[in-house]
């Protein structure tokens, strides 16, 4: 973005590398937008926000009474806020590695993230997903949303290579009810994504999603596990 002046909010090192958090002006008046860079790549930041929201809605759409869900990633915090908007849901464990991150929400420093993460469903919890899921108790949630990467071929850490692998997928069906439902998000198709999946729930799904960014309408894939 030449020409476009940032002003740096916070900055951390941690052993995944380095994690910023910065602002610029709107084009339009309104509310200043955050950006959130891992290693120099851009991650989100306030404006595109469809993407994260489209991914709760049409997660949510898929299982009758999803009481109780994991989301994989908090982000800024947009998949979490679009979880909580739906009645149905009566807590929810979020999933983030970054310590730093959930304190950039909980202090303010993300200012629509103190009063998000106030909600008394709201269970956050810093470690890797794979450890967090791994602790869970057997058939103890009714979906797992996984918004870490932009799916298998765009790893926002390499290690996360291990989130679209069996093992953990079947760690995954142990802690979903009947009728649970696994959901992971993809910037693109991913047939080695689908047979993985297979291999692990009896019933899946590869679902397009359209999503409007920039003003154009660009396709998301949501990958779809469901338990008998």
């Amino acid at each position: 973005m030449g020409g476009v002046e940032y002003v740096e909010l916070a900055r951390t090192e941690t052993e995944r590398g380095e994690l910023v958090l910065r602002e610029r002006a709107p084009d339009e008046p309104g509310p200043t937008i955050l950006e959130l860079r891992a290693n120099g790549v851009f991650v989100m930041d306030t404006v595109e926000v469809g993407s994260e929201r489209a991914l709760a809605t049409a997660a949510l759409a898929l299982v009758d009474q999803p009481r109780a869900v994991v989301v994989g990633g908090l982000g800024l915090g947009f998949t979490l806020s679009e979880v909580l908007a739906d009645s149905r849901v009566e807590r929810c464990s979020v999933v983030e590695i970054e310590q730093t991150l959930v304190g950039w929400l909980r202090d303010g420093t993300v200012p629509h993230g103190p009063a998000l993460l106030a909600d008394e469903r709201v269970n956050i919890v810093v470690a890797d997903v794979a450890a967090a899921v791994a602790e869970a108790g057997p058939a103890s949630y009714d979906l797992v949303l996984l918004d870490v990467d932009n799916g298998p071929g765009y790893l926002v850490h390499e290690a996360n290579a291990e989130l679209y692998g069996t093992d953990f997928l079947r760690a995954v069906q142990r802690i979903l009810r009947p009728g649970g439902v696994v959901a992971i998000w993809s910037a693109n198709r991913s047939g080695a994504l689908a047979e993985v999946l297979s291999s692990v729930f009896d019933a899946v799904e590869e679902q397009p999603l359209d999503v409007e960014l920039q003003g154009r309408q660009t396709q998301y894939w949501l990958y779809v596990g469901r338990c008998p």
